[in-house]
This record gives C-alpha cells, sequence and structure tokens, in this order.
C-alpha cells in the first residue's frame, strides 16, 4: 500500500545553481549529492518542516532521448515548465522577501477563494505557485475571476 509521496522531480538548468537557489533563497535544506556513473548526479533537497518529501533536481539528460532532452531545454529556455506549489504563511510577506533576494514573480500576491496566491519563477525558470491557504467551499468559487 502507498504511504506517502516521498520524491518530486524538477527540471533544472544547472545542479550546482539550482541547489544554491533552493537552499540559499528558498530554506530548503540540501538532501543526497551523489554522483552516478560518469554523467549522472543524483541531488535533492528537503523543507525542514517536511523531510520525507524530496525534491529531486535534475537537468534533462541520459537515459532521456536527444529529442526530448531538446525539447525540455527548449521549453526550460521558455520558461514554460511547470515546478511544485508552496504552502506559506504570510503570501505578501514571503513575495516581499524574496524579491530582495532577487526571485522573479509572474504575478504579486493575490486574494483567491482559496487564499492568497503568487506565482514566481524559479532561476531555472519553472512556474512556482505560493499559497497562503484558507478554508473554502465550493460556493466561494461562483463568480470568481482569475485573470
Amino acid at each position: 500500500m502507498i504511504t506517502n509521496v516521498s520524491l518530486v522531480s524538477v527540471w533544472v538548468k544547472d545542479l550546482d545553481e539550482s541547489l544554491a537557489f533552493y537552499t540559499d533563497v528558498l530554506g530548503f535544506a540540501a538532501g543526497d549529492d551523489i554522483v552516478l556513473g560518469e554523467d549522472f548526479r543524483w541531488v535533492t533537497v528537503t523543507h525542514p518542516s517536511q523531510p520525507e518529501l524530496h525534491l529531486h533536481l535534475t537537468t534533462p539528460s541520459r537515459p532521456l532521448s536527444d529529442d526530448l532532452i531538446a525539447a525540455m531545454q527548449r521549453a526550460q529556455l521558455e520558461g514554460g515548465l511547470p515546478g511544485v506549489g508552496l504552502h506559506v504563511d504570510d503570501c505578501r510577506k514571503t513575495v516581499e522577501d524574496l524579491k530582495a533576494k532577487g526571485v522573479e514573480f509572474l504575478q504579486d500576491a493575490e486574494d483567491r477563494p482559496y487564499g492568497v496566491e503568487a506565482l514566481m519563477r524559479d532561476n531555472s525558470g519553472n512556474w512556482m505557485v505560493l499559497v497562503e491557504p484558507r478554508e473554502y467551499t465550493p460556493e466561494d468559487f461562483e463568480g470568481a475571476s482569475f485573470d
């Protein structure tokens, strides 16, 4: 029986730069950093409050096909890959703090029926959503607009 999610992969452009971004800017803890074979490095980070969930930072590389690697690299250059969603305790303050560290935001903190949400990019261009959640019901979405 499945007991939980333990690993999520995030496609990045440069392992060292992304490891620094996730630890120094976002506050994650460094996890594994292991070289496996000639051309593969296994790098993970965890959030201190959720150490059982590892984010696997990985670059598009073998064993993926050359065509898929090229397509993923194009998507990275265009900023078209999704990343992860992160809960925050104060979305507006978190946005302010991360902007001061140079993080690019696609959408500033805005009220939504489910909480306060902001949309940012990591240093590889991946979209990341920050959400300060609140209780909601399906009725809270009636007439809601998400422009």
